[in-house]
């Protein structure tokens, strides 16, 4: 491994954009999972094929990538391996304490306020039938209850991370293009993982590796490329086109609403590009991204000086400390929605749910980061 490397990881390092994304796509992750929520319609999926899911393993990829790739150098290969099993192991226990409580809230709820409606609707039916079998299956990541399917992705990701930092260290060129290989295969052979009681992954796996890997190409190497990105943002033209395509990807998305824009375009557009896209995430749907990517970069440099304004803070704040406002973002969520249906369904509701969902997400954060110091303080006091 040349100095080279270690150079171009350092230069990544410390990037507060990466912590601000992934506070944004968890906030969006959250309104996106409130049914019928009225303030969901400002999340990007609203506004383009792309949203907040493909942010959140885009960014997700390249932090985790980074900080595991600088391990591997200053501690070698071997350590950083654990390190992400003992990740995985963590991210997978969450996911099980999410689980089993997930279910058993929402089956109490729907039993105490007789709306068994949300049984169905939170997609755990199979735990009332068959309630040993079905947490079996989720031992197994194999149930699909609403709102986990992003862990059940990041868990799978990230238990092949090893491989992928070990190729993208030494030969990242021929890991991306593995990467796009694996994404073709999928989608043509129609790869994906089974769940049950019936069809498959909401998320393939085989297909969204393309995101998290590209986003650990992009922290790994991609300053070694910096220049000529630079170079093609300066270039009017290319920027035109990637706001054209943005424009496009917004009529297509608001013709669904909007019956003036839907008869503008060619009969069965819109179902053609927005049909399935999102479980083998679709390759305009890949395109949307890496557009809105190439205009953020250029509009938001990295020494951009609103990154520690005040203002940012929360959302940075989020970022930092993803897995636990993910997880409470899911139970916040699913009260959101309980809220909403035992009461008047109102637009001040489901603003109100909204705010004070991602207010105790910001808390959780908070929290988290305050504690985190305190057991560093402690374990300085016991080596002093």
């Amino acid at each position: 491994m040349s100095s080279t490397t270690n150079a171009e990881i350092a230069r990544a390092d410390g990037n507060l954009r990466i912590a601000l994304l992934l506070g944004i796509a968890n906030w969006f992750l959250f309104l996106d999972h409130i049914p019928h929520n009225f303030v969901s319609a400002l999340t990007m999926r609203n506004f383009g094929f792309s949203g907040a899911t493909d942010l959140f393993v885009f960014i997700g990829g390249y932090a985790v990538t980074l900080f595991y790739a600088q391990m591997a150098l200053e501690r070698g290969f071997l350590v950083a391996a654990t390190r992400i099993f003992k990740r995985v192991w963590q991210l997978y226990a969450a996911y099980i304490v999410l689980f089993v409580i997930y279910v058993e809230l929402i089956s109490y709820v729907a039993a105490r306020t007789a709306a068994p409606e949300i049984i169905s609707e939170f997609n755990i039916t199979g735990f009332i039938d068959h309630p040993v079998r079905t947490l079996i299956y989720g031992l197994f990541l194999q149930a699909k209850p609403l709102n986990l399917d992003v862990l059940h992705l990041i868990i799978a990701l990230m238990a092949f991370q090893p491989i992928v930092i070990f190729g993208l260290l030494y030969v990242p060129n021929a890991t991306l293009l593995a990467s796009v290989a694996l994404y073709a295969a999928a989608r043509v052979l129609d790869w994906n993982l089974t769940s049950y009681p019936y069809g498959a992954w909401y998320l393939n796996p085989f297909c969204w590796q393309l995101l998290f890997v590209m986003g650990g190409w992009l922290a790994l190497i991609g300053t070694r490329y910096a220049p000529a990105i630079r170079a093609m943002q300066a270039n009017s033209a290319l920027r035109a086109t990637a706001l054209l395509y943005l424009l496009f990807a917004l009529t297509i998305v608001s013709s669904s609403e909007i019956p003036a824009l839907a008869q503008m375009m060619p009969s069965g557009l819109s179902d053609v590009l927005l049909q399935n896209d999102r479980e083998d995430v679709a390759p305009h749907r890949i395109l949307h991204f890496l557009t809105l990517t190439f205009l953020f970069t250029w509009l938001v440099p990295r020494d951009w000086g609103y990154l520690r304004s005040y203002a940012l803070q929360p959302i940075i704040k989020c970022g930092e400390e993803w897995l636990a406002v993910f997880c409470a973002g899911v139970f916040l969520s699913f009260a959101a929605h309980l809220i909403l249906i035992t009461g008047p369904y109102s637009l001040a509701r489901q603003i109100g749910v909204s705010l004070g969902g991602i207010a105790a997400m910001t808390a959780v954060a908070y929290y988290v980061s305050w504690s985190k110091q305190q057991d560093n303080k402690s374990a300085v006091g016991a080596h002093s």
